[in-house]
């Protein structure tokens, strides 16, 4: 597909910004992940990254620092106690499932921005990851992203649900 052709698809699967503005104040606290879902343009849901038990927490700050962990619930340990020496099998399958990030973020409206300054996935450090807040209502929070999956440059939602714990 043409570039231009896939940013015309993102703008048109992507929902607009509502007109009421989040608050900072209503975001700041620490989240736990209720649920996470992806769908795609085709309508087909699915879970997201195919994890069938997703964990999760996402930390927002007042003075704008958040940090988020997501894993696959039920994991296997590893073999030993050190990350280092398990074996390449079992350290990848560590790898693969889970993402963890940290950084500033921002927000506009109804759009928290992530500002990546650490990351479980480098080539992501020194980037902006766009969340639309599709409901931040007392402790339920829900974001919202567009991704380009696979070769074929297919368009989904993302959509993580998120529960407060703390404020």
């Amino acid at each position: 597909m043409k570039p231009f052709f896939l940013l015309l698809l993102l703008f048109l699967v992507v929902p607009t910004r509502s007109a009421s503005a989040q608050s900072k104040a209503d975001l700041v606290g620490i989240w736990k992940l209720v649920s996470a879902t992806e769908t795609t343009k085709k309508g087909e849901a699915r879970a997201v990254y195919g994890w069938k038990n997703p964990q999760g927490l996402i930390t927002y700050t007042a003075d704008g620092r958040m940090m988020a962990i997501t894993t696959n619930g039920g994991r296997e340990p590893l073999s030993v106690p050190d990350n280092v020496g398990a074996p390449a099998e079992e350290r990848a399958e560590a790898f693969a499932t889970m993402t963890a990030y940290a950084g500033r973020y921002t927000l506009d409206g109804n759009e928290v921005i992530h500002h990546i300054e650490v990351c479980s996935i480098p080539n992501a450090v020194n980037t902006d990851q766009v969340r639309l807040i599709t409901n931040l209502k007392g402790n339920s929070l829900t974001l919202r992203t567009a991704t380009i999956l696979g070769a074929y440059a297919q368009i989904a939602y993302r959509e993580f649900v998120w529960e407060r714990i703390s404020k």
